[in-house]
Formats: structure tokens, sequence, C-alpha cells
């Protein structure tokens, strides 16, 4: 299953994605590709935008973005790309979940 954490303040702050779906097999996986097209697409927009605005670490089965410097089109970048893995998780349910945590 893959795992995705948001940690949101105000606004989304921070999004940690781990593990393999499991859906198929590995390299065929259309759950995992998804997943990451979505990742990496949102991340090298947001590099184009402003390439100080984020911080990335990326390993085998695990992206960890932290945003450094909000501005509309960084948020609004995030906020596309939670509403594209939220539509994920309602369709593979049992090989995506997500979890928000809401800080004050």
């Amino acid at each position: 299953m893959i795992r995705i954490v948001i940690e949101n303040k105000e606004k989304p702050e921070s999004i940690v994605v781990e593990g393999h779906a499991g859906y198929g097999v590995s390299g065929t996986d259309i759950v995992c590709a998804s997943v990451s097209s979505i990742l990496i697409t949102t991340i090298n927009a947001m590099l184009r935008v402003d390439e100080n605005s984020i911080r990335y670490v990326q390993k085998e089965a695990y992206v960890k973005l932290e945003i450094i410097t909000h501005s509309t089109m960084i948020d609004l970048l995030m906020e596309n790309m939670i509403s594209l893995l939220e539509e994920l998780e309602q369709d593979y349910k049992k090989y995506v979940k997500i979890n928000k945590e809401v800080y004050l």
C-alpha cells in the first residue's frame, strides 16, 4: 500500500509518500505509476516556478516534499497534487491511503 501523510497548518506544508501499491507487478503497476507521475510532475512544476520554494527528498518508494516559501502558484500546485492523489485514493482504496495531520 502507498501511504501518504499530508501536514497542514494554515495551508499544506509537506507531504510524505512511501510504499508500493501492490496493485500489479513491479514495473507495470498503474497505481504506483500514477502516484509517481503526479508527484514528479508537481515537483518539476514547482521548481520551474521557484526553485527555492521547496525542498524534496526522493528515494526508492519514498518522497518527502516540503514547502519552504508559499506563493499563490506553489500553493495552487500543492492543492492540485493533493486533489489528484485523493481522487486516486477514492478509485484504489486498497492500494492508496491518505492521512492528513492538522497542526495549529
